[in-house]
């Protein structure tokens, strides 16, 4: 079907159309092109989900792709025992646009199945619903979130009965079923009333909000750290407009960290995000008012949140006083080397501890736990990867979980959660930051220390887009060739061996081996002569493919250029 035959199936229901969505449909009529981008193709659910541009159209989010994908997953629950099926869905959601409005339609229609329905009674950090899953012993969940992407777009995800993101096998079996849905206008709902008459909608809230929290207490490894030293450190802290608002105030204050000042302006939960361009705690632009008022105060360290507090960015005082923004990777160093530090102190260190970690993250953190005895596993990148290690260790016995990272400021210490936990995250940094404050330190002076001890570790990622209608094309089409035309060098400096993550072969010295530890993903990566790492991977929810490099050199200066180097040179390939 092509797009003039989509847009004129909406077209003839509009009736069916909330308001808003008549007049935006109204709107795109009137630009080609975008009427084009916006029915030419259907917007697809991957195994992270799927986020998109908001408006109507099949190739955006809006009420009736989120209701093809819902009901993809009532069918696949159709097809489960009694029993199953009677645990139900958890449905939370985030600040943005639309997102309670999205998360009661999702009730609507699994309810209309007869599938019981848990609906938080008002947004919720991501990681609480993972935790809910659990606690609530539910079959799935569903966020309603674009995590750290602009105003503009908003996500869906799924949820499997462990608490981390659905297995590929179902996520198969929901994507197999929405397809077979050849009008979107014909998916059917029940009324909140009869829902809520009929017991099939249970709303929540505070009940589980205590639950969690008493986890989050154990996520201390020092309590009497925290008693001595938590009352002098001073932390500003922003929820970037989302909601890490509701619970941060009872996190840090349960924890004994009692001087926390928040970011008032972007503690209003604001869906056009008015105080920053894009709420994403990685850029140093989104700390600006936040910097302002931690020198009001003095604080010690800056904490924020992104819009569903999965992830979590952190500025610190450099050694000239001034605010530092650190990297995904580099709070992950400090992190690793305070857990294992005050554990291995405290006797608290297990045999057969391991941290995880994502194939595209720093080795800075391996090389601390080497140090300290404990393994460091890699896992492809995708928080649920990092869950499934978690749920191999249970199993087997064969290990215990100490801490999970992901380069893209995603953190998990405690597996009560099976998804990246900011709220964790946060209580762990500032328990570091307190260790250190004790030691007349900052968390800049602890990362120069990891920098003196183990060399310097420096990593950076880049984005390249692909926009437009043949955007997903030209991805494919640029890693076909990249496959088909193995580099033997960059910039002169040797290749030593590329690990090839679709095909599970790794190349090396003209020979090739099989690589199967791995499930298949669409990731390269290169190994340089000189210690350098190269990995290419397109995005599972954007019309992006990142590159990322991680160099080790004796000095800050020489691994800027190395990077600064080779991502030129890459640049080059890639645009050839």
């Amino acid at each position: 079907m092509n797009w003039q035959d989509n847009i004129a199936i909406w077209q003839d229901n509009q009736e069916k159309l909330p308001d808003y969505l008549k007049k935006e449909l109204t709107n795109i009529q009137a630009d080609n092109k975008q009427a084009q981008e916006a029915f030419s193709n259907n917007l697809e659910f991957g195994t992270a989900g799927m986020r998109a541009i908001m408006g109507p159209g099949t190739n955006r989010l809006n009420l009736l792709t989120v209701g093809q994908t819902t009901e993809g997953l009532a069918r696949l629950m159709d097809q489960l025992s009694v029993n199953d099926k009677k645990r139900g869905v958890v449905i939370s959601y985030d600040s943005r646009l639309h997102s309670a409005e999205f998360a009661t339609h999702c009730a609507q229609i699994l309810g209309h199945h007869q599938i019981p329905v848990y609906l938080f009674d008002a947004l919720r950090p991501t990681p609480e619903l993972s935790f809910a899953i659990r606690h609530l012993e539910a079959y799935a969940g569903i966020m309603i979130t674009a995590s750290h992407n602009s105003k503009e777009y908003n996500g869906y995800k799924i949820y499997g009965e462990d608490g981390g993101q659905m297995p590929p096998k179902n996520v198969q079996i929901v994507v197999d079923e929405l397809e077979k849905i050849t009008n979107l206008f014909d998916i059917e709902t029940a009324s909140i009333t009869d829902l809520e008459a009929s017991g099939l909608l249970t709303y929540i809230g505070e009940d589980v909000d205590q639950a969690y929290l008493e986890k989050l207490k154990t996520v201390s490894i020092n309590e009497e750290l925290n008693k001595e030293q938590g009352k002098d450190l001073k932390i500003v802290y922003t929820p970037l407009h989302g909601t890490g608002k509701m619970l941060y105030r009872q996190v840090f204050e349960m924890n004994h960290f009692k001087q926390v000042y928040v970011v008032a302006k972007q503690a209003i939960l604001d869906p056009g995000f008015s105080t920053i361009k894009t709420p994403n705690p990685e850029f140093i632009e989104t700390f600006d008012l936040a910097k302002k008022q931690a020198d009001e105060v003095a604080a010690d360290l800056i904490i924020a949140t992104d819009p569903d507090a999965d992830r979590l960015g952190v500025a610190v005082r450099n050694s000239e006083h001034n605010f530092e923004v650190l990297t995904g990777n580099q709070i992950a160093a400090i992190v690793t080397q305070y857990i294992l530090e005050s554990r291995y102190q405290l006797g608290q260190l297990e045999q057969n501890s391991e941290i995880v970690k994502s194939i595209v993250s720093s080795e800075l953190p391996a090389k601390i736990a080497t140090d300290y005895g404990v393994k460091c596993c890699n896992v492809l990148t995708g928080f649920k990867y990092i869950g499934e290690e978690i749920e191999r260790l249970n199993e087997s016995h064969s290990g215990h979980f100490l801490f999970g990272f992901e380069e893209s400021y995603g953190y998990l210490l405690k597996d009560f959660v099976r998804d990246k936990d900011a709220m964790q995250a946060a209580l762990i940094l500032a328990e570091t930051a307190a260790f250190y404050k004790a030691k007349d330190k900052t968390l800049y002076d602890a990362m120069q220390d990891i920098y003196q001890k183990y060399g310097y570790f420096v990593e950076k990622t880049y984005s390249f887009e692909f926009d437009g209608l043949d955007g997903a094309m030209k991805m494919k089409q640029l890693m076909q060739r990249l496959r088909s035309h193995l580099l033997t060098d960059l910039d002169g400096t040797d290749i030593v061996k590329i690990e090839d993550y679709l095909s599970q072969v790794i190349h090396y010295e003209g020979k090739e081996e099989a690589f199967i530890q791995y499930p298949k993903a669409d990731v390269l990566k290169y190994y340089l002569k000189d210690g350098t790492w190269l990995a290419l991977r397109p995005s599972g929810t954007e019309p992006k493919i990142k590159l990322y490099i991680g160099v080790e050199t004796d000095t800050q200066k020489q691994a800027d250029e190395k990077i600064e180097n080779y991502q030129k040179v890459f640049f080059e390939l890639m645009t050839q």
